[in-house]
């Protein structure tokens, strides 16, 4: 089941989801990008229909609506703690394929990585539905079809793309048929079939790599910035941040704050020490996780393959192309 709308259709639809939902949404930032003529395209809480980017790809992921770049935990006293307020109103998000598939593995980390959930991505997270947006074509630095990530059949509520001069919506979730304004039809959703980039993931990752030199070039031109990991749909690293309100520190708060593997200070521990100086080596724990210790763990690799990383880098850093270092180093050794 699906509907096709015209313009003032779609606008009276995502009117009417508006007043039962929060809706959250890829939006073009008017030079708000790296430069000031730039315009960049991120999410935000949208009102009205013209406010979401449905053609370009976006900028950053949809996870800070699930992971805060700065979420207050708690707040303590000396005697009692309590729990920080939410919003906790039911939100729609729009989103891709690939960051489709990055939420199964913000889902596995969170939800299903020990014996209990994470309270605090679990209390947001049973109040966020997920609406998908159609791929009609493959987008610059994107590798998904190699990943597996370029298509998706559940998990979202229903879809949303540009199709001739309108729109059209394939209906997952009868619940949201209501809220639809045009006319009904059988809507498929356009997904992509084949990038201009493309990975080859190698099967196995041997021990010795850990010792390649191939992780040397990125001592060098590695700045560890994090870009990488912050516009990641599936990077879940923070760090706990305490903040004292009076002298003693009996009084304060506890925040959870994104950190990343590849910014300074992420491996201090007490006493002093801190692990993985080198950018190399930053590099090679990042690169093995998402293609390897992952996929030990859940079964299937981390990256989704949508190249957000790859257009950030300041310093022309490649994922795709590491990746495929990694796999052509691998069949080296074994020669």
């Amino acid at each position: 089941m699906g509907f096709v709308m015209n313009k003032e259709d779609f606008s009276k639809t995502i009117e009417k989801l508006s007043q039962d939902y929060r809706l959250y949404a890829p939006v073009v930032k008017k030079g708000e990008g790296r430069c000031l003529d730039e315009d960049i395209v991120r999410y935000d809480f949208i009102k009205d229909a013209d406010e979401i980017e449905l053609e370009l790809k976006s900028d950053y992921s949809f996870k800070e609506i699930l992971l805060p770049l700065s979420e207050t935990l708690f707040y303590f006293t000396e005697n009692e703690t309590k729990v920080a307020d939410r919003d906790l109103s039911d939100v729609l998000v729009f989103l891709r394929s690939c960051d489709l598939h990055g939420l199964q593995r913000l889902d596995d980390m969170y939800l299903r990585n020990g014996r209990e959930k994470d309270f605090f991505y679990n209390r947001i997270r049973e109040h966020v539905h997920f609406v998908l947006i159609g791929c009609t074509h493959s987008y610059k630095d994107c590798f998904c079809v190699s990943m597996g990530a370029n298509k998706i059949d559940d998990g979202y509520v229903f879809s949303i793309e540009q199709s001739n001069d309108g729109f059209k919506s394939e209906i997952k979730d009868d619940a949201f048929a209501s809220y639809f304004v045009g006319q009904a039809e059988n809507v498929a959703v356009s997904y992509v079939t084949e990038n201009e980039t493309k990975v080859h993931v190698p099967d196995r990752v041997p021990l010795s790599i850990y010792k390649s030199d191939m992780w040397r070039e990125y001592d060098v031109r590695c700045i560890g910035c994090g870009r990488c990991t912050l516009v990641c749909p599936t990077c879940t690293c923070f760090t706990m941040q305490d903040t004292f309100y009076d002298a003693k520190g009996k009084v304060g708060e506890r925040r959870r704050v994104n950190a990343s593997c590849m910014i300074d200070g992420y491996t201090n521990v007490a006493g002093g020490g801190s692990y993985r100086q080198p950018k190399g080596e930053r590099m090679r724990f990042k690169v093995l996780h998402k293609v390897n210790d992952f996929k030990a763990r859940f079964g299937y690799n981390m990256c989704t393959g949508c190249g957000r990383c790859d257009a950030v880098c300041p310093e022309y850093i490649s994922f795709s192309t590491l990746i495929n270092k990694l796999d052509a180093e691998i069949k080296k050794e074994a020669e």
